[in-house]
């Protein structure tokens, strides 16, 4: 009976794990609120795809070397004032987008530069700490639970934004939606407060992505291959899709209802995730998440249009979380299995983020370089094809990895130190 229960409880999530869950929650609102929308305030003052890729590629840049450079100080024991320097210039780069206003545009590089060191730093600091709270049993289920997360401020604060600048003089809604950013994330800064950080060990590894790349017979190199694939898709995605919501739409309350739709959705799948992927149904659960991912983007060469649109986002927003979810937990499990890579987790989870940014700079690279040539229909859904296809590749890459992680928790338990 007791051993039941300690296993029962093995399963939940602490106070800590709450609390970063809850931080997380405070940075996504704020960051869903006008981040959304910070690509068609962009377009309505360019109306050019690739300023906007140079953006994107100029944020990714600058968010790699953070997360490299930034690793140093956290090894360092600065966990915590990276976290909230992190935050800080998220709510700084949403001032500096209102002091500039629609001259914005104008000043691509600052904000790319501004946008990807806040990133780089929430990130880094984010997974650090999601390693050290979490544990193999509890990492599905709390990647689970900041879907649910994620899906209610995809659901509620975009359309909130929405209606705002629909409602408003276009420019003054925006203006209130930045404004509004920025608060929030201030609030997410005194929230870390609560959280603590974990002793480091050891110093800083600057080298450790060249030598893991050189050893032989470490599951690293597939799974690094298969986080450039991921990557490659988020990029282009990320900033395609609601751009081509609005365009296809002109309205930004229809973006914010698109986002309210999709969200929902990705609300109960993100639950259901959380609560039915165990390891040993990764590998299966990550092939059917790859396979719908790809399917949803065929009904864009039968014409772009918002329901297309909306039966991409619908799907894809069913199926996604089937995907990432081993996806993530696979690759902190791998962290967290030998005692040196747990006493090296900034570098490791440096390492992550950096294989990541490797696949999203190539892919907005392919964008800016597509766009400048041709700006087709056609030409576009053939690389938001070969871009959407980049989940197999993933999936290829770390089947090899869950199928050998497929078994029971204590045949193969990672330790802690």
């Amino acid at each position: 009976m007791q051993k039941a229960q300690r296993a029962d409880r093995s399963d939940r999530l602490t106070g800590q794990s709450w609390l970063l869950l809850a931080v997380n929650a405070l940075f996504v609102i704020a960051s869903s609120l006008s981040g959304t929308f910070l690509g068609v305030y962009l377009w309505k003052a360019s109306h050019d795809f690739a300023t906007i890729g140079w953006f994107t590629l100029l944020t990714h840049v600058c968010m790699a070397l953070t997360f490299w450079v930034a690793g140093y100080f956290v090894k360092q024991g600065y966990t915590l004032i990276c976290f909230r320097i992190g935050i800080g210039l998220s709510a700084s780069f949403y001032a500096i987008v209102l002091l500039l206003g629609t001259s914005a545009v104008h000043y691509i590089w600052l904000l790319g530069l501004v946008q990807g060191l806040a990133t780089g730093l929430f990130w880094l600091v984010f997974n650090v700490i999601y390693f050290e709270v979490t544990e193999p049993e509890t990492r599905d289920r709390f990647n689970g639970w900041m879907g649910i997360f994620g899906a209610v401020a995809g659901m509620v604060a975009p359309w909130c934004s929405g209606l705002l600048i629909s409602h408003m003089n276009a420019e003054r809604g925006y203006r209130v939606v930045f404004m509004i950013s920025l608060g929030t994330f201030i609030a997410g800064a005194v929230v870390s407060f609560w959280l603590r950080q974990r002793q480091t060990e050891g110093s800083y590894e600057w080298g450790l992505p060249v030598r893991i790349l050189r050893s032989k017979g470490t599951p690293w190199r597939s799974i690094l291959g298969a986080l450039a694939a991921q990557g490659f898709r988020e990029s282009v995605f990320g900033v395609m899709i609601g751009l081509l919501v609005y365009i296809q739409t002109g309205s930004e309350m229809k973006l914010g209802n698109f986002t309210l739709i999709t969200s929902a959705i990705a609300f109960v799948s993100f639950y259901l995730a959380g609560k039915w992927i165990k390891p040993t149904w990764r590998s299966p659960a990550m092939l059917l998440g790859t396979i719908a991912l790809i399917v949803v983007i065929l009904p864009f060469f039968f014409g772009m249009s918002y329901m297309t649109m909306l039966i991409f986002g619908i799907g894809t927003s069913l199926f996604i979380p089937f995907y990432t979810v081993p996806m993530t937990s696979a690759v902190f499990d791998l962290i967290g299995q030998h005692e040196e890579s747990v006493r090296q987790r900034e570098e490791y989870i440096v390492l992550r983020e950096l294989a990541l940014n490797v696949g999203r700079i190539v892919s907005m690279l392919l964008f800016i370089v597509t766009v400048s040539v041709s700006q087709a229909p056609l030409v576009l859904n053939i690389l938001l094809l070969v871009v959407g296809s980049a989940p197999f590749v993933c999936w290829l890459c770390m089947r090899g990895y869950l199928r050998s992680m497929a078994v029971k928790p204590q045949e193969k338990r990672p330790q802690r130190v």
